[in-house]
């Protein structure tokens, strides 16, 4: 009787048998490491089990804060588990190859659209943006388009290697600072001055000049949360060009902001209503609600956006325009602001921004009750609010306060104020998504309880306020 299903014995004789199994698949050396660590800074010579080598990571992660308890950061730290298996799904995807991944790429066309739309663009159909990295990159690119154009607008009179200047207040994120230092802008930065903590219309026209490439206003100040008044700052451009003839464009850095006012300050204009308003930034992975990292950046229309700036490039068969500052970035955060655009809509997106705010304000007003601080902002206009402490508290500090609460694992940051206000320090606390007014009412009484033994100190212990803490615009 013939022998059923006999294989080949000759394994030598079959093309790459060593690769047959990826290396992944198996149990690599199982009791391998039980006896000694892997290196910490230069690769092990043996690989580990999927299992220990988890563990290990795993452990060591566990150091880390508590990312639900850290107020010093706007980024969402919070999504739904159905948010969480779109971008497992779609983290292999390369947000770049919009060849390859066609879908991804008309989502992420569809999110510019509907941020045209919910920033009043004239023709929210001819508004131009992308995705990016975060608002970070989403500033550059904005800055960029700002130099181009101004360099064309001033070809026939300055030479190609004359410096413009950008005004903005000191207050701006350093991503501004970033790029003034790159692409070689002279930062114009008007300083605070007593109870302004922000960028004011008649300090912002006094600096410019026919060297001036834009003005830069924060919808949501990271310093106490405050929206700068940019439809008084465009007003002023708009006095300064009808007596002198410089038309200086607005951007408006609503990287907080630019997802809580459309939903929550419905009447305060801001936007690309005003015809000032070139270009605006946002966050996705901040009031956007997305996890990091994802920025949008968008301008009124085509004329904004310099043609020159953006790169046609076929790849891989397809002809790709492209403006960025990366090339390759998985496409999952991008998925995921669709699916929380499409998952709460305006109405959810009203009843998440508003429940931040009613926390941030029902939170500002506990901690003033307590007698031992004064408030500089309430949370009314972006979910966040700075405080300091009255002037008759001599026994502790700011630094103190941040200090002690980290013990309870709460991360709030404690800070010295820019020019000309070096002598504020403050506390500041980020109301995210998430962060709700149960978790509030435990920051309250943690501070209750450390308040007496803060009094009865002595003197503050802070001795060097920057490094008493590591928070740092």
């Amino acid at each position: 009787m013939a022998p059923l299903h006999k294989g080949s014995d000759d394994t030598d004789s079959e093309p790459f048998p060593r690769l047959a199994l990826n290396p992944f698949y198996g149990e690599a050396d199982p009791v391998g490491g039980m006896t000694e660590a892997p290196p910490r800074h230069r690769m092990p010579e043996r690989p580990l089990p999927p299992s220990s080598a988890y563990q290990l990571v795993h452990d060591e992660l566990m150091l880390d804060g508590n990312s639900r308890l850290n107020l010093a950061t706007f980024v969402t730290t919070w999504m739904e588990p159905q948010a969480g298996v779109l971008m497992a799904e779609c983290r292999d995807k390369n947000m770049i190859d919009k060849d390859e991944y066609p879908r991804t790429a008309e989502l992420e066309r569809r999110c510019v659209a509907m941020l045209a739309d919910l920033w009043h663009a004239p023709d929210p159909g001819a508004a131009v943006g992308c995705s990016t990295t975060g608002s970070s990159e989403a500033c550059m690119l904005a800055g960029m388009a700002l130099k181009r154009r101004w360099a064309k607008r001033n070809a026939d009179r300055y030479p190609a290697t004359a410096r413009p200047n950008l005004v903005m207040g000191v207050n701006v994120q350093v991503c501004w600072e970033k790029f003034c230092t790159f692409w070689e802008v002279e930062p114009r930065l008007v300083p605070m001055e007593g109870d302004r903590y922000h960028l004011d219309a008649a300090s912002a026209a006094a600096l410019c000049d026919e060297n001036t490439i834009g003005v830069v206003a924060v919808l949501g100040s990271t310093f106490d949360g405050s929206y700068e008044p940019v439809a008084e700052i465009c007003a002023a451009l708009d006095d300064l060009q009808a007596r002198t003839g410089l038309d200086i464009p607005v951007h408006v850095d609503g990287a907080s902001g630019a997802m809580v006012a459309p939903f929550l300050d419905e009447d305060l204009v801001w936007d690309f209503r005003l015809p000032r308003v070139s270009s605006i930034n946002t966050s996705g992975h901040k009031y956007g609600l997305v996890y990091p990292g994802v920025g949008w950046a968008l301008w009124r229309s085509a004329e904004e956006l310099p043609e020159e700036l953006v790169f046609r490039v076929n790849y891989l068969g397809g002809d790709m325009p492209t403006f960025a500052l990366n090339f390759s970035r998985p496409g999952a955060q991008v998925v995921a602001q669709y699916y929380t655009f499409l998952r709460l809509g305006r109405e959810g997106y009203r009843a998440v921004q508003q429940t931040s705010r009613d926390v941030a304000r029902g939170l500002a007003e506990r901690i003033e009750a307590m007698g031992d601080f004064r408030l500089l902002t309430r949370g009314d206009q972006l979910p966040v609010f700075a405080f300091t402490t009255t002037p008759d508290v001599t026994s502790y500090d700011v630094f103190d306060v941040s200090r002690r609460l980290r013990e309870n694992g709460w991360l709030v940051p404690a800070y010295t104020f820019p020019a000309n206000r070096e002598d504020l320090s403050v506390l500041r606390i980020v109301c995210r998504n998430a962060f709700s007014a149960d978790l509030a009412g435990l920051l309250v009484e943690d501070l209750n309880r450390l308040l007496p033994e803060l009094r009865s100190q002595p003197a503050p212990l802070t001795r060097d306020k920057d490094a008493a803490t590591s928070f740092h615009h």
